[in-house]
């Protein structure tokens, strides 16, 4: 069994969605998982279009982030510490690319670890994941060889492999983050609990479908989403 899992660095509800995909990896191994793109503010001026502002888009995303620190197991998301910070929310672009290079550098679990790992530098240490340095410092932190991370991260390959991803989503028509696609056919929506997924699985298992299609209701896990030029997660 193959699974998709599209997720974008600065999207609240793939916080909790990641840590429960780890936990069902230990528990079937024998799934292979796909990191995939999303994203969900490709540039600074898609803030001006979604929220007025970017200076406006921080007041209201930190109300999705009370949703999804609700949503998340461990509820780790530091709301406080993040009101308190002066640097406007970062885009999507720069940690996307991070990941996709580390991914090209150490497999799939290169990404994971790199995508994990600015994921708990936004949503609990509350530092700005847009910033080239701190970017690097998490690949430090990773024991990556930086030199070589770097020239992956200036790639224009690496852009490519981004944007082969977002072309995905149109393909299969994800309407948000995080999203599961599994073998290709299947459309799993949202930060869904753990039980929920594995449920999924096994329906999956004891059916063969051709077209894709949700196999829950998108509104039974968080997402956050790009709908006619608005943003939105629930």
């Amino acid at each position: 069994m193959q699974i998709e899992f599209f997720h974008d660095v600065i999207c609240s509800f793939c916080f909790p969605m990641s840590y429960r995909m780890r936990q069902l990896k230990e528990e079937m191994p024998e799934i292979e998982i796909i990191h995939r793109s999303y994203a969900l503010v490709q540039e600074p001026t898609d803030f001006d279009t979604l929220f007025g502002s970017r200076e406006n888009a921080k007041k209201e995303i930190m109300t999705h982030w009370k949703h999804a620190n609700q949503n998340d197991d461990l509820h780790r998301f530091n709301i406080e510490g993040m009101k308190q910070q002066n640097f406007l929310f970062p885009t999507s672009m720069n940690g996307l690319t991070a990941v996709k290079a580390a991914e090209i550098l150490k497999g799939s679990e290169g990404y994971w670890d790199l995508f994990d790992a600015l994921q708990t530098a936004l949503f609990m240490n509350n530092k700005n994941i847009e910033e080239i340095a701190i970017i690097e410092a998490e690949v430090i932190k990773l024991g990556f060889n930086l030199e070589e991370w770097r020239r992956l991260f200036a790639d224009e390959k690496t852009a490519e492999k981004v944007q082969e991803d977002i072309e995905l989503i149109k393909h299969y028509g994800i309407k948000g983050a995080p999203s599961l696609v599994i073998n290709g056919k299947y459309e799993l929506s949202g930060a869904q609990p753990l039980l929920a997924i594995k449920q999924a699985i096994q329906r999956i298992k004891e059916q063969d479908q051709v077209t894709l299609q949700p196999i829950i209701e998108e509104t039974a896990g968080g997402s956050c989403r790009l709908e006619d030029g608005n943003y939105s997660c629930d």
